[in-house]
């Protein structure tokens, strides 16, 4: 089964709590949809199916890209660990020149063309890590990659090298284990309503940080 067709599958095309304006293609739960993608690929120990639901930091960056759609309008806007590209989407819909997401998983990027699609957007995809490299854009979105000590110390030095190129570096994060808070500037916080199943609580007080210089 190609990746597409999966995606198209196992979720229905609905609206993330905190950003109606956006219609996605969204899983019901987490567990059954997970032991699919690793009998699909005959694989186990695979990533969780990010690509699959509307996270709390990815809602955050998109709803806050919205209402200030000053910060994208014109400019290239790279989404990292961009998941369905829900924030990459509102980036688009908000007037950017350019939208980059960035992602590995060949399921997120099946959905987030379909996404684009249910969106009438267009966004130019990268296939690969970025994380030892540096960023061509204006900005950078982030949302929920702080969950893990590796990638996260990854992630950081990336956006700071990207934010001494000149990029305004935006973080989506509900307070993550490994979210480097001391660097961060908060901008805006939101009560985002999230599946139970994915998270220790149905509502995340979820921030929009901004990199401090």
């Amino acid at each position: 089964m190609e990746a597409a067709e999966f995606v198209r599958a196992n979720t229905l095309l609905g609206t993330p709590s905190h950003v109606p304006e956006l219609r996605l293609h969204l899983a019901d739960e987490a567990l059954p949809l997970w032991q699919k993608t690793e009998d699909e690929l005959s694989e186990t120990g695979l990533p969780p199916p990010f690509w699959a639901f509307a996270w709390a930091g990815g809602q955050a960056l998109a709803r806050y890209v919205l209402d200030h759609p000053d910060l994208v309008a014109g400019r290239t806007v790279l989404d990292l660990g961009a998941g369905s590209g829900i924030a990459g989407i509102a980036a688009s819909l908000a007037g950017a020149r350019r939208v980059v997401p960035s992602e590995l998983d060949a399921f997120a990027r099946a959905a987030m063309a379909m996404n684009a699609a249910a969106n009438a957007v267009s966004l130019e995809p990268c296939v690969g890590d970025l994380l030892d490299g540096s960023a061509d854009a204006d900005v950078i979105l982030a949302g929920d990659i702080f969950y893990e000590r590796p990638l996260a110390e990854r992630a950081f030095a990336f956006l700071r090298r990207a934010q001494a190129a000149g990029a305004l570096v935006l973080i989506g994060d509900p307070k993550r284990s490994y979210l480097p808070a001391d660097a961060l500037e908060a901008l805006e916080t939101y009560a985002i309503s999230v599946p139970l199943a994915l998270e220790d609580s149905d509502v995340k007080r979820t921030t929009v940080w901004r990199l401090k210089p």
